[in-house]
């Protein structure tokens, strides 16, 4: 029983290291007036529930998050997918910004697509 208790924690950290990032496919910036409109495109091999690409995010130079698009329910046949996010305001002179995504085992993505801002 005991080592049962013990190899729990080595499965689950197995899986979650096993899990699949999101890929970033690709991203659309258009400008609306003084704010912006996201089109990004994502992959991931949503199983259901218990794994999904649940997000992506716009990223500063810095790091800093600008704006999220969550993404609420697993999208298992329908991939890749493409969600927008309007009406986001960047800082004065941003000339690019990283878009980041996220799942519900790995968590964000070592992966950030680098984007021009015109």
């Amino acid at each position: 029983m005991y080592k049962l208790i013990l190899s729990i924690p080595l499965l689950v950290a197995a899986q979650v290291a096993a899990a699949d990032p999101t890929s970033i496919n690709s991203v659309r910036v258009s400008k609306e007036g003084g704010l912006y409109k996201f089109d990004v495109t994502i992959s991931h091999n949503d199983t259901g529930w218990d794994h999904f690409s649940d997000a992506w995010r716009i990223l500063d130079a810095n790091g800093n998050q600008l704006a999220i698009r969550e993404l609420i329910h697993p999208h298992v046949d329908e991939q890749p997918l493409t969600r927008s996010l309007s009406g986001v305001e960047l800082p004065a002179g941003t000339t690019e910004v990283g878009i980041q995504a996220r799942d519900t085992q790995s968590g964000w993505g070592k992966e950030i697509k680098k984007v021009q801002i015109k």
